[in-house]
């Protein structure tokens, strides 16, 4: 089994019903999560005129291939009515995965670790949270070492 690393965010509608169904049909397709976050709000990065985010962190251990997990998560997020509309636009869900263990994944379709997760305060305090001493495969650096360099002014927010 291959610790999975995934977040979880949602910026329009019901956010906290989008993350916890999402959550719960990733349950239902991998097993009990080994570790979740607490929900973090932050503004939106890249795209910034729209409404905040909600994101989480989920760990999970899982014996399926980077590309069925891929496959999996979109499907999720279509079943739950996401549109892609624009890069970085509003959305009612969308799951990166960030981690797949070690591994180092570079194709058309897929890249693990996610190339800019060492740049993004909103996906490295809820990493944190979950696994602060887990090794980047390929910076070598710990998350809380990433997030304690991290360039991403934004305020991340945990919420109660």
């Amino acid at each position: 089994m291959t610790p999975l690393f995934l977040l979880l965010g949602s910026n329009l509608g019901d956010r906290v019903f989008y993350l916890s169904e999402a959550a719960t049909r990733l349950e239902a397709l991998f097993g009990k999560t080994a570790q979740k976050s607490k929900l973090y709000e932050t503004a939106a990065w890249g795209l910034e005129d729209q409404p905040a985010f909600l994101n989480q962190v989920l760990v999970f251990n899982t014996g399926f291939s980077p590309r069925v997990v891929l496959a999996l998560t979109q499907r999720i997020e279509q079943e739950l009515g996401r549109i892609r509309k624009e890069r970085w636009g509003a959305r009612v869900i969308d799951i990166d995965l960030l981690f797949y263990g070690q591994n180092v994944i570079n194709t058309p379709e897929l890249h693990l670790p996610h190339p800019q997760l060492h740049l993004r305060r909103f996906t490295l305090a809820p990493l944190a949270e979950v696994a602060p001493d887990f090794t980047h495969p390929v910076l070598h650096k710990t998350i809380k070492d990433l997030l304690e360099e991290c360039p991403d002014e934004l305020e991340v927010k945990p919420v109660s």
